[in-house]
């Protein structure tokens, strides 16, 4: 009776613990289908299906605030501000330029101010542009300009008369520059490389110098002393005008051609003209400034020939020796030859070029 009791509470044991597992188990799965109705979506994972080419064409950018019924259009070719082309009046070879940015436009007398205060003192011409965006064109500043402009652009002459620059007016010029976009807020220009630009400067200087040749002509008193009111009305005559350096200047629609100056030590003013004398007078030609040397030079022969026979003198160089038609085909020869050279280096002589790097 005992052993049969014992077997039935161990069958019961085992049949409560049966249920209870069980019921565990209806529990875990209940919990698990719940769980899956309420994190299930309806709607397609885009990261793991292929997309077509209709949504990939347009592009949704991620955006903050209320949107509109309708998606605001931006224009198809959005704008794109581009850096300007250097000022014709600039060369590469002959300028180091460098070009100021703004974001807002600038007051040209603001930056002209602060340029003319940051820049003084270099050896050689520095100018400064300002692009008009309305008519797409650089236009030359000056203390008188006013207005507002995006882009400037200064340029530091490398050559002239008395050489190239050094590394003292690079580093005065580059470092004067980028002070003068800091104080305007403008962005930071590019600037030039020193090395490069230096180099390039020595060698122009170098071409220049072989080819900057000044040829004078002189006429001298026979006898006595040539009188300055005879000197004025022969002058005059010829179509030649005084000018403000004290020379006599022959032009041929505005381009200069040569000049006829004092031998002597004085110079040609009006006030002291009538009572001047001199021994002789001097006719030069400035080979690089002038378009047509060979022409010059025929109407500077003609000019001295006329001088010496109505005042009485006779031509001759710098020696003193006679100056005839043979040494005047040479000399006229030897003009061209320069001028062939210079026009082989794209510096037309008497150019706008030219008339910059032959100037003191």
């Amino acid at each position: 009776m005992d052993s049969e009791l014992q077997i039935a509470l161990i069958g019961a044991g085992i049949a409560a613990v049966v249920l209870i597992v069980g019921y565990n188990k209806w529990q875990e799965r209940k919990h698990r289908r719940d769980a899956e109705r309420a994190f299930r979506s309806e709607h397609r994972d885009v990261l793991l299906e292929p997309r077509a080419e209709s949504e990939t064409a347009e592009r949704k950018e991620p955006g903050i605030g209320v949107q509109d019924e309708a998606p605001r259009r931006f224009s198809e070719a959005p704008v794109k501000r581009t850096t300007p082309e250097l000022p014709r009046l600039l060369d590469p070879r002959a300028d180091c330029v460098i070009r100021l940015e703004a974001i807002e436009a600038l007051e040209v007398a603001k930056v002209w101010a602060i340029q003319s205060e940051q820049l003084a003192g270099l050896s050689k011409p520095v100018r400064w542009f300002g692009f008009n965006d309305a008519d797409n064109v650089w236009l030359p500043l000056g203390p008188d300009s006013s207005g507002a402009c995006h882009w400037f652009c200064a340029a530091l002459q490398l050559v002239n008369r008395q050489g190239s620059i050094g590394e003292t007016d690079f580093m005065r010029f580059t470092g004067g520059v980028q002070r003068v976009a800091d104080a305007v807020m403008a962005l930071p220009p590019g600037l030039p490389l020193r090395a490069e630009t230096l180099n390039a400067a020595t060698e122009l200087d170098r071409f220049c110098a072989d080819v900057d040749v000044q040829i004078g002509v002189n006429v001298v008193a026979r006898d006595g002393q040539f009188e300055g009111r005879d000197i004025q009305r022969l002058a005059e005559r010829h179509s030649l005008r005084l000018g403000g350096d004290g020379c006599f200047h022959a032009l041929d629609d505005d381009e200069h051609l040569f000049t006829l100056g004092n031998l002597e030590s004085g110079l040609f003013a009006p006030e002291s003209l009538k009572g001047l004398v001199t021994r002789g007078l001097t006719l030069v030609i400035d080979v690089p400034r002038v378009a047509r040397g060979g022409m010059a030079f025929d109407r500077l022969m003609r000019t001295a020939t006329e001088l010496a026979r109505e005042l009485g003198g006779e031509i001759v160089d710098d020696n003193r020796a006679p100056f005839g038609a043979e040494a005047a085909a040479i000399i006229r020869s030897q003009i061209e030859q320069f001028q062939a050279r210079m026009a082989e280096h794209d510096m037309p002589a008497g150019g706008p070029l030219a008339q910059r790097l032959f100037s003191l």
